[in-house]
């Protein structure tokens, strides 16, 4: 098969270049991989933010990225990249005409609107995966997306062949956009399990125990809720990984500072990905905290290390962290149940190794990127064929 994957601001080539990256650009890659590990052609394509960025660049993953000429050659926020995906739409359709792809599938909603008008034009299926239309439920706009987002979002939502969700909560918000459910799947973030294992080195640590969180310093993270359970738990240090954001790193030191903890909190700022595994391994515990979650990334990678989670009864953790299996779920913004949970695990060391190889298995059996890659395929497949009943209906009535 023909695929055609449309990402235009995350590039998967970020993910080889073993930095610091986000969660889309981890999906796009490792599901094209996995596609082209199981013998399908793919092609990803992604706007280009560098004049020097080669038009095609194939990638020892045998997936092959192109690089779309759609405003200038620089990052640009997200708020400003809308006006340019009419061009994108028109490298599309100009390079689907020639190189016909069997379907098309869009990871978030600007890639939607230039995938669906150029789909649409060629009559080729569109499949559709937010990565984050939660979000907007919990944050609005807050100055990141342009105002035009909620109706073209809907829109996407009910052009689309398919629509493939990561996460339960997703189809709920989806369903109240005006998507119907029988075009909906839950495909789900997969996990490197080569990469993420329970073996290998771990980072040194300073203390008898240890709690670590990953992600980006922003408040709805919900760190600040694990610094002040730190007052209740003793012998215990606190690593944080993180994109530094100057104004919430500060604000999180200073309640370290006032709450007598600051000596056992560390935030040790971006991480490169072949690193993370150490990190992880490292800890007793590690605790997601958001105020929402579309995706559990972090979680899902230490299960797959075997390390037991902490995780916000929210989002996609809801799906991924089974409580009293695999970790804890707290509900969010309660720092006195935070606190309990990890006290819980911290002074159990059988509870922790029971949960940590429950969620290693369970990481192995429904998160691997190639099942990943085959509930995508099985998509794939009914959008082919509803685009034929589409097709033969409209022969049909004329």
């Amino acid at each position: 098969m023909k695929i055609a994957i449309v990402s235009e601001h995350a590039s998967p080539l970020a993910v080889l270049s073993g930095t610091e990256v986000g969660a889309q650009s981890v999906y796009v890659d490792a599901l094209s991989a996995a596609l082209a590990r199981l013998g399908h052609r793919v092609k990803v394509y992604t706007r280009r933010d560098d004049r020097t960025l080669r038009d095609e660049v194939d990638t020892p993953q045998r997936y092959t990225v192109v690089h779309v000429s759609a405003g200038p050659p620089e990052h640009l926020p997200e708020q400003q990249l809308l006006q340019y995906m009419g061009a994108f739409a028109q490298f599309l359709d100009a390079d689907w005409a020639v190189d016909r792809p069997d379907v098309t599938h869009a990871h978030y909603w600007m890639s939607g609107v230039a995938t669906q008008l150029a789909a649409r034009h060629l009559n080729l299926p569109a499949v559709q995966t937010f990565h984050g239309v939660v979000e907007r439920r919990h944050q609005g706009l807050q100055g990141v997306s342009p105002p035009q987002r909620p109706k073209l979002e809907a829109m996407v939502a009910k052009g689309a062949t398919w629509v493939a969700a990561t996460c339960t909560d997703e189809v709920f918000e989806l369903a109240r956009m005006g998507r119907p459910r029988s075009r909906i799947s839950v495909v789900p973030y997969g996990v490197d399990l080569n990469l993420f294992t329970p073996d290998g080195p771990k980072a040194p640590r300073t203390a008898p125990h240890r709690i670590v969180s990953v992600g980006r310093l922003v408040p709805r993270m919900g760190f600040d809720h694990i610094i002040r359970a730190l007052t209740v738990i003793p012998d215990t240090e606190f690593v944080l990984a993180g994109a530094p954001d100057t104004a919430e790193a500060c604000r999180l030191r200073n309640l370290a500072a006032e709450l007598g903890v600051d000596d056992r909190v560390r935030l040790q700022g971006s991480v490169a990905r072949k690193d993370m595994p150490a990190l992880l391994r490292s800890a007793d515990v590690v605790a997601c905290t958001p105020w929402y979650e579309p995706f559990g990334l972090v979680a899902l990678e230490a299960m797959a290390c075997g390390i037991p989670v902490v995780a916000s009864a929210v989002g996609g953790m809801l799906d991924t962290v089974v409580d009293d299996v695999t970790g804890r779920l707290v509900p969010p913004n309660r720092p006195a149940e935070l606190a309990n949970a990890l006290s819980d695990l911290l002074r159990d060391e059988f509870l922790r190794q029971s949960l940590g190889a429950a969620g290693r298995d369970r990481a192995r059996a429904r998160y691997s990127w190639d099942r990943i890659a085959a509930d995508t395929l099985r998509i794939y497949d009914r959008s082919l064929a509803a685009g034929y009943q589409r097709k033969a209906a409209t022969i049909s009535s004329g």
